[in-house]
């Protein structure tokens, strides 16, 4: 059985404009404490989130029972949190980011080469979308076909001002046509790495103490034009601060293809793990991500 990326924002187009009429008015640290004593414990009794995540903690990190409920709590907070950050951002309140290796996207986007920057469901990457930017090349963000539109329209006003634009992962693959268009025209593309998406093609690579099967497309798109990858991650590091983590990811490039892929999967796996060991809470793959008739 395939993982399914089941997740579009919770709530309808009615919920997501009051909450960002809210946003313009009062502190961030108003809903988060709101979230923390209502929402998060009833989430925890009746989501089935809860035990993946305390089931993440338990095999991936080696937590005890305590720990790892505590953990669990915890994680889960952080993601109400990073949801709210967002619509904080559709409000038009910013936060602090702090860039480590901004040279290596600066670098590439001064160049007239095309290059890919894979993403993983950590942290809060839409938010590197409103602060790394280029003027000298267009960004293609991948992002899932089903969100919904209130999302989608309020992203498109801040990508308006990033020079990036949104490519809908679409059921009939018509997306992998954008991608190869906008990779033709020297531009940028961003895409997640870390979830299958109803694609039979995988590679099971080992990752937090366990093998896990990520997706076949993104590395076979870079390494089909033998372009540079960057993994960029957006990891909440206060209330009001975010760090982004740009990273080279390096691989063989006149190694033979299926070996290019599978070297390029692995450094982006690994630097995936670096970030999950450094900020273990902001893990935010609420689905059995190690499942034994995957891997």
């Amino acid at each position: 059985m395939e993982k399914e990326w089941a997740g579009t924002t919770y709530g309808n187009a009615w919920m997501h404009r009051w909450l960002i009429r809210m946003l313009r008015y009062i502190d961030v640290r108003v809903l988060y404490a709101f979230t923390a004593i209502f929402v998060i414990p009833v989430c925890l009794l009746v989501n089935p989130s809860g035990g993946i995540i305390y089931r993440y903690f338990r095999k991936q990190h080696g937590y005890g029972p305590l720990k790892s409920a505590i953990k669990t709590y915890q994680n889960h907070y952080q993601f109400s949190q990073v949801v709210i950050d967002k619509f904080a951002t559709y409000a038009g309140k910013t936060f602090r980011m702090e860039i480590e290796g901004a040279e290596h996207f600066q670098q590439l986007a001064r160049g007239v080469e095309s290059f890919v920057m894979l993403s993983s469901h950590i942290g809060n990457y839409e938010i590197a979308g409103y602060t790394l930017s280029s003027d000298q090349k267009p960004i293609n963000a991948l992002v899932f076909f089903g969100e919904k539109a209130s999302v989608m329209n309020n992203r498109s006003k801040l990508f308006a001002d990033t020079n990036t634009r949104m490519i809908p992962i679409r059921p009939d693959m018509g997306h992998l046509f954008e991608i190869d268009q906008a990779l033709q025209n020297g531009e940028i593309v961003s895409m997640p790495a870390d979830r299958l998406l109803g694609s039979q093609k995988k590679l099971l690579i080992p990752f937090l103490n366990d093998t896990a099967a990520f997706p076949y497309g993104p590395f076979s798109i870079a390494t089909i034009r033998g372009l540079n990858v960057l993994a960029v991650h957006v990891m909440k590091q206060s209330t009001l601060t975010y760090k982004i983590y740009v990273t080279p990811l390096s691989y063989n490039r006149e190694a033979p293809r299926q070996q290019q892929i599978q070297e390029l999967a692995q450094q982006y796996v690994a630097e995936v793990e670096r970030m999950v060991k450094r900020y273990p809470a902001q893990w935010y793959n609420y689905f059995e991500f190690w499942k034994d008739d995957e891997c």
